[in-house]
């Protein structure tokens, strides 16, 4: 039997990422190239003309006189950790199929658990702003999750006091295989939360298949079309064929996360979903990820500890 080619491609090793961003000065020219692909451009006046002033690690525009660095206005900014350190983080997430804790990544890195914390968030919230108006399209899968355990003393099943909903969808292929996912997470399953949704996830013209839970109907506000499928009855088993990828990467995501994670408060879930959206829409070449992640990070602007700490709402 062949292998998976998208498993088992050769992504960026250690050594091979050492040799190209092992020193600091490797990694701003790197970061310098793929925040200004065309050239330096000044963020006060647009003067493309600069100075390097290399004792300071500074860029003076010619134009205004201003000067700046690689990392001013990104999610780098006032970090206090050589890029290096960064640079070295971003592959380490980039390249692990079920992602890296926090504590795992502080003892990688060599540096305090909060540090790491915050470095990982920062990271995760580059990847959350990237992909927020990229919208799915085509023949959709959807269906309903939620994120949380059951409480003692309370009832079970969907309307269970703590759980965090989040509604899962992937878009599939002309031959149904999965070609990019969306896990976002929603105020509730209501008609009008889940049509401010599908506005925001999903192209006109989409057509989506889930399961008979009425408020996935709103999904026509988006100019899409439901053909929804109730689970219950005989054949229940060939029905579910109808969600077969939302519910195998609805288990792979929740599985990756007990797996890897001690504990996710409710309020910064939206990152962690975001994180595997991320990766997963992008597993086709590894090796380009760092790259990318890295431009989405020099185009986030800067997000100190109480932004952090507040978190996302929702999607």
């Amino acid at each position: 039997m062949p292998k998976n080619k998208v498993q088992f491609q050769r992504g960026m090793g250690l050594r091979e990422f050492m040799d190209k961003y092992g020193t600091v000065e490797q990694c701003e020219q790197a970061l310098f190239a793929w925040r200004w692909p065309q050239g330096f451009v000044c963020p006060e006046c647009g003067h493309t003309a600069y100075c390097a002033l290399k004792s300071r690690r500074l860029i003076q525009c010619n134009g205004c006189r201003r000067q700046t660095s690689i990392t001013a206005g990104t999610i780098f900014a006032g970090s206090k950790l050589p890029l290096s350190v960064w640079f070295l983080a971003m592959h380490l997430i980039t390249q692990a199929k079920n992602g890296i804790s926090s504590l795992e990544l502080s003892r990688q890195l060599a540096i305090s658990q909060n540090s790491a914390w915050l470095m990982k968030h920062k990271l995760m919230q580059a990847m959350l702003e990237r992909d927020a108006g990229r919208q799915l399209k085509g023949l959709v899968q959807l269906d309903d999750a939620y994120w949380g355990g059951r409480r003692r003393g309370y009832k079970r099943g969907r309307g269970t006091r703590g759980k965090k909903p989040f509604v899962a969808a992937v878009e599939t292929d002309a031959a149904g295989f999965p070609r990019r996912m969306s896990l976002n997470c929603i105020k509730g399953f209501r008609l009008k939360e889940i049509a401010r949704w599908s506005q925001a996830k999903l192209a006109p013209g989409t057509t989506v298949h889930s399961d008979g839970l009425a408020c996935f109907g709103a999904v026509a506000a988006a100019g899409c079309d439901h053909a929804p499928t109730v689970m219950s009855g005989p054949g229940l088993a060939r029905k579910r064929l109808t969600l077969n990828w939302v519910d195998t990467m609805l288990g792979n995501v929740k599985n990756a996360i007990h797996g890897t994670y001690h504990a996710i408060r409710p309020k910064h879930l939206p990152r962690y979903l975001a994180e595997f959206n991320y990766r997963f829409n992008r597993r086709f070449d590894l090796a380009s990820m760092l790259a990318r992640l890295a431009t989405a990070a020099a185009q986030t602007p800067p997000m100190p500890y109480r932004l952090v700490k507040l978190a996302e709402a929702h999607w």
